[in-house]
């Protein structure tokens, strides 16, 4: 199943992500006690201790997708049950600039990106990142995680009753062979052990197909629609050439497939 949401927005940039828009908690909420919390039974590590090779995401030369994955271009995802796929479009272009991962209440964004032969881009983006949320009037709090180094970010929201109140988001990147692979994670997964794990799971299953052709640093990788998909929807116009700059907030029209 295929559907269509019609809403504006322009394309992104690795350090100017939109957070996934989950409903806004009051101000007064705690999340901080829970903000921390991880499931126990995988250690909380620095980027420069995650072992990427072993744990994962992976490149293409490392991991067989001929079955049980979803082609997304750039991307591609383990088909887990219940899974749904939410592709960002850049209204301008039409060309794929997101894919959100939705399982269980829960919601992961990824975006993938060219990056240099000999250093990582996490470090240089968690700075920018900061930078921008708290130019939104957010915070920022930069911990190990259990997928390296990651952000827990608050941002200023207004709850559906009106009250002051703010959205949480965990930020995390690895440093791939020329690519830099970012995700959003959104929801309970942003906040609760139990939501994380299965989310976290699919991150770290996700294969990233960079290509061999020269691209700039930070330029975005390609996504396309799934076959089946594209099957039925009219050809999109090529993508622009020109580096993606997304409001952070702000999100574009969305394909949602259910697997």
């Amino acid at each position: 199943m295929v559907d269509e949401a019609a809403t504006a927005g322009t394309a992104d940039a690795p350090a100017d992500a939109a957070a996934p828009a989950d409903a806004a908690v009051p101000a007064t909420a705690d999340a901080g006690a829970t903000a921390s919390g991880v499931p126990q039974a995988a250690a909380l590590v620095s980027s420069a201790d995650y072992d990427r090779a072993t744990h994962g995401p992976f490149d293409l030369s490392e991991q067989d997708t001929a079955s049980g994955y979803i082609d997304l271009g750039a991307v591609r995802i383990n088909a887990a049950d219940g899974l749904q796929l939410r592709l960002e479009v850049e209204e301008r272009s039409k060309r794929v600039i997101a894919v959100t991962l939705d399982l269980g209440g829960s919601t992961l964004q990824l975006q993938a990106f060219a990056a240099p032969k000999t250093e990582g881009l996490w470090d240089e983006i968690r700075e920018q990142i900061g930078t921008s949320v708290g130019a939104q009037g957010g915070t920022v709090e930069e911990r190990p995680g259990r997928l390296g180094t990651e952000l827990f970010a608050k941002l200023p929201a207004q709850t559906p009753d009106g009250q002051a109140g703010y959205r949480v988001a965990r930020f995390v990147g690895i440093n791939g062979p020329r690519w830099f692979l970012r995700g959003v994670f959104g929801g309970p997964a942003a906040l609760e052990p139990t939501a994380a794990a299965p989310m976290e799971r699919l991150f770290r299953s996700v294969v990233v197909v960079r290509g061999d052709h020269p691209l700039p640093p930070r330029e975005l990788l390609q996504l396309k629609l799934p076959k089946e998909a594209a099957a039925g929807a009219p050809a999109a116009p090529a993508p622009a050439p020109a580096r993606p700059d997304l409001n952070p907030l702000e999100r574009g029209p969305e394909i949602t497939e259910t697997r």
